[in-house]
């Protein structure tokens, strides 16, 4: 009974801030203004089929670049000394201590035509480029913004891969090539499914930063779910749908990825 009542708060905890709000999702998702039941909501959600193309693909591109830039960036943490890992991660953690908002107005000052980075280009005698309100502006405060929650899960995976396994596949011969492609690497698959979870789920999802650094001509689905509850769009009814479909797309998205961790976890570590 005392074990039941520890897992009491967390009950209540479920059920009002998580259980309760997807369910009256799926009821503004399939009812109208009057309440009335209707699939008309979810109908008009495939009008919107560019902007769940645009946000998936940037979501993934800026996953991918945070893969790419932050799995280097935990093998070293977690090679390096127990002191230098602690200064690594403080120094990781601590652009993150500062308000999200100041972060993203931050690369706006630098980004915009008349910022920082085109003074710079302008003083060395080069041409200025226009990076503000573009795709590639909204893909780098996504990598800017998430990179940590890709670098965190290696650099947990990867500390507690043990040496012993490295050094036995040295001496059977493996070089560092096969060693990463054949050890390393699949040791440390889950953490980057996990990686790849926590960066791509809340940037597709995104709005802050699709909204400051993309202008108006990058509208991704936070936006769009945005303007249905806040902006002039007002339709909380067809701004449920929205969500909902992209709650379905993120758990399959989800699923596949729990999938191919499960393989990939069995093998792990397997020299063939």
């Amino acid at each position: 009974m005392k074990s039941k009542a520890v897992f009491a708060p967390y009950l209540v905890w479920m059920v009002i801030f998580i259980l309760v709000p997807m369910l009256l999702v799926v009821y503004f998702a399939f009812t109208d203004k009057s309440g009335a039941f209707t699939l008309e909501n979810i109908m008009k959600v495939g009008q919107y089929s560019n902007v769940f193309v645009r946000s998936i693909w940037l979501g993934a591109l800026a996953t991918a670049i945070c893969l790419l830039t932050g799995y280097p960036v935990a093998y070293i943490i977690a090679h390096s000394s127990v002191r230098r890992q602690s200064v690594l991660i403080m120094l990781l953690m601590l652009p993150m201590w500062m308000n999200f908002l100041l972060r993203t107005y931050a690369w706006m000052t630098l980004l915009e035509d008349s910022g920082l980075i085109n003074n710079l280009l302008a003083a060395l005698g080069l041409p200025r480029v226009h990076m503000i309100n573009t795709q590639g502006a909204v893909v780098l405060g996504m990598v800017y913004n998430y990179i940590p929650y890709m670098i965190l899960p290696l650099y947990s995976v990867m500390s507690k891969i043990d040496v012993s396994v490295i050094e036995a596949a040295q001496d059977l011969g493996a070089d560092g090539r096969k060693v990463f492609w054949k050890v390393t690497l699949p040791m440390s698959m889950p953490g980057v499914i996990s990686g790849i979870t926590m960066v791509f789920v809340p940037a597709v999802s995104t709005f802050i930063i699709s909204k400051m650094l993309g202008g108006g001509g990058n509208l991704l689905i936070g936006d769009l779910i945005d303007m249905q509850f806040l902006g002039s769009s007002y339709n909380p009814n067809l701004g449920s749908a929205i969500s909902l479909v992209l709650m379905v797309l993120i758990l399959i998205c989800m699923g596949i990825m729990n999938e191919f961790d499960d393989g990939e976890t069995e093998k792990g570590g397997m020299m063939p």
